[in-house]
């Protein structure tokens, strides 16, 4: 079973870090392997949604997802994304930037180096929204009760996170903007930058967001006049019209997705360059990651499993506002990529360590009812 599911994302891995080797050296590998591990941990909670909406489609639309999706993850989000990124925010065409990254790595990296300020405000803005949009939502399920509990009470006030986010921007621009680094170790006043990719960052993330809504709202629009397709045939006799109502609902749900794919994929790419700037490890690196979440994806689906890890989403989304933070620091100052990567891994084993014990405390405490039980039957019929 694992083997089957997860048999492309394998092999996958050993071309990417061997290619790796051999592009960069050991230091390369290392680079690679952080990333695809940042990657599925930030993307452990899209799997978990994917599933959910790609159980209810039909083995057609669930191989569109999973082909026609998957080249859209991994080569459009993935791959041509930090391509643009980089291409915008140096000023170049996209040719452009990728001829330089390959033929001349030293000026391509002064340029991201320079760049680095509005490539991190952008980024930084758009995880930070992630994040708190998450804490400020009252959950039945909380990790650290003691902290979400009176997070969600705040959570009520409209619009905070959106307030919280732009407090945070101003603060960044006013302290670490006006030193900003730049190539050859000199410090330069960005804050004007800083502000302007800040708030791009921020309506970046509500116009994904809005687009995420929309077709959600569409698919139970479509979920709900199927329903009633359905009654409607039924007391008349007639036979349902199930494969055209089953394949608008699944078109819209494929749509949904994808929207859905391409905001989780955001953070992942953006939170790459907290680690490295070098686009060749970056496209290895998350292409890694994105084949691994497609892999989870179907096995959670097959396994039909999403909720035995309740706390793992807590933990990704944890390790989002931690890269958040970071990329808002790194505007001034220089952050080792094994620190950025490592508080990541840290927060989703601490996250799935938190499940595990949770699952144990439930099952000894479902055994020790049943025990209550046997023993009161006992004595009843004694």
């Amino acid at each position: 079973m694992v083997l089957k599911t997860f048999g492309w994302s394998f092999a996958v891995t050993a071309l990417g870090l061997v290619a790796a080797v051999f592009y960069g050296g050991w230091t390369a590998f290392g680079v690679v392997a952080i990333l695809s591990v940042l990657e599925i941990s930030l993307s452990f909670d899209n799997a978990v949604v994917n599933a959910g909406i790609l159980k209810k489609m039909s083995a057609f639309w669930q191989k569109i997802f999973l082909t026609i999706g998957i080249l859209i993850a991994v080569f459009g989000m993935r791959l041509v994304f930090p391509v643009v990124i980089v291409a915008v925010s140096a000023s170049m065409g996209p040719i452009e930037a990728v001829d330089l990254a390959l033929t001349d790595k030293d000026r391509y990296q002064q340029l991201v180096t320079d760049a680095h300020p509005s490539i991190a405000a952008f980024g930084g803005m758009f995880l930070l929204m992630i994040f708190l949009d998450f804490i400020f939502e009252d959950r039945d399920i909380k990790w650290l009760g003691w902290l979400e509990r009176p997070l969600a009470k705040l959570g009520k006030i409209d619009m905070l996170s959106v307030c919280i986010a732009l407090i945070i921007l101003l603060i960044s621009a006013m302290t670490f903007a006006t030193h900003a680094h730049q190539h050859g170790g000199t410090h330069v006043d960005k804050a004007e930058t800083v502000l302007i990719s800040g708030v791009a960052g921020l309506i970046t993330y509500m116009i994904v967001g809005g687009l995420s809504g929309y077709f959600e709202d569409k698919l139970e629009e479509e979920e709900e006049r199927e329903h009633e397709a359905e009654e409607q045939a039924e007391r008349e006799g007639k036979p349902k019209s199930a494969i055209v109502l089953v394949g608008r609902a699944a078109f819209f749900m494929f749509l949904y997705l994808e929207v859905l794919d391409a905001s989780f994929s955001f953070d992942g790419v953006i939170g790459a360059f907290a680690i490295t700037n070098d686009i060749v490890l970056m496209a290895l690196g998350l292409g890694i990651g994105a084949m691994y979440v497609r892999s989870l994806t179907v096995y959670l689906v097959r396994q039909g499993t999403l909720d035995d890890y309740v706390y793992l989403e807590h933990g990704a989304h944890y390790a989002i506002g931690a890269l958040a933070i970071i990329l808002l620091v790194t505007i001034q100052y220089e952050i080792h990529e094994l620190i950025t990567g490592s508080i990541g891994v840290i927060l989703i084993a601490w996250s799935f360590w938190s499940s595990v014990r949770r699952n144990k405390a439930i099952a000894a405490a479902e055994g020790k009812a049943a025990g209550s039980d046997d023993k009161t039957e006992v004595s009843s019929g004694v």
